[in-house]
This record gives structure tokens, C-alpha cells and sequence, in this order.
């Protein structure tokens, strides 16, 4: 699996105007992936975080020791970290960070907008409900990051650090998380910009319109890519998915837009 040592797993802060966004990886991925979307808003006068989940971007073993409280544990803290300093929050994330998303949008009412994107609400991989009892006999499954990729820009992997492996515990975790966000979809109320890639093979064809048509949101928008895998944020079309959040960001601020700088 791709781990170029030019990439730096570390979480990232930039510190801007009263509008926060908080961004989120994927599952066995690193705030690598969401970096450049994280100083593409940055630059256009936003307050950015971009929160490590605990047991990502060290080792699979870590991994395997963590949970989904964990996650939300991070996710929380890095949350009230951002309220501290912008009285307007967004808060996006990518696969396994845009279902931290959902749990963040269904436990704080506040929150100006969710971003979701490629969100793993319903994964192909049938395996995956069985997790929970496969993490008692299995430890790890191996994965092969050049057979398995969906992505179509050639250089994309060049921009993706992830493990090689995958642990099942923590799988189980993500299966959990995902079934809790399928139910709590309908209470979830904040505007929602949702993008899924048409070439996507980890989630299934319909994970983005189901989320669209389960979400409570009154405002939301569904966006798909056609050239474009499972993460959106590395491949070819990346810098269309950060165009396209900063302008509903934006379009979302009423009277706080004046705030943000026009690019």
C-alpha cells in the first residue's frame, strides 16, 4: 500500500477567520488525504483542522487496539477546539470521516453545513457484516492497493498514505459506526453537500443517493464525478471537490459570508 515518505501523516491546523471546518480521513488512511482541500480553504480565509484519528498513521497494530469511541473521542475534541476560536463550524470527512461527520451532525445541532464525501454508508464488500464475529479468528486482512485501485489519475496513489493491511477488529468498528449512521440519518438536519465518484468500488453505486434521500436535511445536494474512485480527494477530479465545497460553504454564510475572501 502507498506510503511515499514525501507524504506527512501529521494533523494539520490553520488558523484564519470566525469560519471553522473541520475535515476528516478515511479508515486506515491519515489527514494526508484531506491536506491539500484543508490549505486550498485555508487560503481563502478559513479556519481549518485536519484531526488524526487515533490508530491512523502509525501502525496497523495501533489500529487494531482502537475504537469507535476513540474516533469520536478525537473528533470531539478537535471539534471544540475549532468552537473555541469560529462561531461558525462545517465539519467534512471522507469515507469513514464523512460517517464521523454524521455523528457529529446528529449530536450537534449547531453546525452550519456536513460535506460527505464518498460516504461509506453502504460498502460492496459483503464481508463486511461479518466483522464482528471475524474479529475473534482473524487478525488482519491483506490489501493490494495497485490491484485494487479504482482511481483513474495514474499519479493518485502517489498522494495517498494508507497501511497495507487491514485489521478486522478495527473493521467491525467502522461496521458499527456505519450501522448506528444509517439509522440516525433521518434526524440529521444541518445542510448537506454529498460527491461520490462514478468509478467508485468500495462503496455501492446507490451509497451517495441513499444517503441523499435518508438524509433529514431539507438542504442538500448530491454531486457525482464520472472520472473519479473511492477517494475523491486524491484523484484526478480533487480540486473540483475543492471548488465545489468552498462554493456551497460559502453560499451557506448569509450575513458571516462577508467574512470569507473572495478568491
Amino acid at each position: 500500500m502507498p506510503q511515499p515518505s514525501h507524504l506527512s501523516t501529521d494533523p494539520f491546523f490553520f488558523d484564519g477567520g470566525p469560519v471553522g471546518m473541520l475535515l476528516i480521513h478515511g479508515f486506515t488512511g491519515a489527514p494526508t488525504e484531506m491536506r491539500p482541500m484543508g490549505e486550498y480553504l485555508a487560503a481563502r480565509g478559513l479556519t481549518v483542522a485536519g484531526v488524526r484519528l487515533p490508530g491512523h498513521g502509525t501502525t496497523p497494530e495501533e489500529l487494531a487496539r482502537t475504537t469507535r469511541q476513540e474516533w469520536i473521542a478525537a473528533c470531539e475534541a478537535e471539534l471544540a477546539r475549532l468552537r473555541a476560536r469560529c462561531p461558525t463550524l462545517f465539519v467534512g470527512g471522507l469515507s469513514l470521516g464523512a460517517l464521523l461527520t454524521l455523528w457529529l451532525g446528529a449530536h450537534h445541532d449547531d453546525l452550519a453545513g456536513l460535506i460527505l464525501l464518498a460516504p461509506a454508508v453502504k460498502v460492496r464488500d459483503w464481508r463486511m457484516r461479518f466483522t464482528p464475529i471475524a474479529r475473534y479468528f482473524i487478525k488482519y486482512s491483506p490489501v493490494d492497493s495497485a490491484a485494487e485501485s479504482d482511481l483513474e489519475d495514474p499519479g493518485a496513489l502517489d498522494r495517498v498514505w494508507c497501511y497495507d493491511t487491514r485489521p478486522i477488529a478495527a473493521a467491525a468498528e467502522v461496521y458499527a459506526l456505519q450501522r448506528w449512521v444509517q439509522r440516525a440519518l433521518p434526524r440529521i438536519r444541518q445542510p448537506a453537500l454529498i460527491i461520490q465518484g462514478r468509478r467508485d468500488r468500495a462503496l455501492t453505486p446507490d451509497a451517495a443517493q441513499f444517503t441523499y434521500e435518508r438524509i433529514g436535511s431539507a438542504d442538500r445536494t448530491l454531486i457525482w464525478l464520472e472520472h473519479s474512485g473511492h477517494n475523491i480527494l486524491v484523484d484526478g477530479e480533487r480540486e473540483e471537490v475543492w471548488e465545489k465545497s468552498y462554493s456551497w460553504i460559502r453560499e451557506r454564510m448569509g450575513e458571516a459570508q462577508e467574512t470569507i475572501r473572495v478568491a
